[in-house]
């Protein structure tokens, strides 16, 4: 029996997290945030799917290269 609710929460997880990629980029949120957190908890898809859209651009995170800049900037 636990094996079985082992496998049904993976899959679970697995689906929740790629429809909150889909989600999340149709309500102009942060994509990589809400498949993390719905991999984890999968009822967040819920919540992700009730939140009203965002307008305007979609946030985007920096890249490596300028956070590293940034984080490094008084050490020249």
């Amino acid at each position: 029996m636990m094996p079985a609710v082992i496998v049904i929460w993976g899959l679970a997880a697995i689906i929740a997290a790629a429809l909150a990629g889909f989600v999340a980029g149709w309500k102009n949120r942060d994509y990589s945030f809400w498949m993390a957190w719905c991999f984890l908890f999968p009822p967040l898809i819920l919540w992700l799917a009730l939140m009203p859209k965002k307008v305007g651009v979609r946030p985007r995170r920096p890249s490596l290269d300028e956070l590293d800049r940034i984080e490094n900037r008084d050490l020249v």
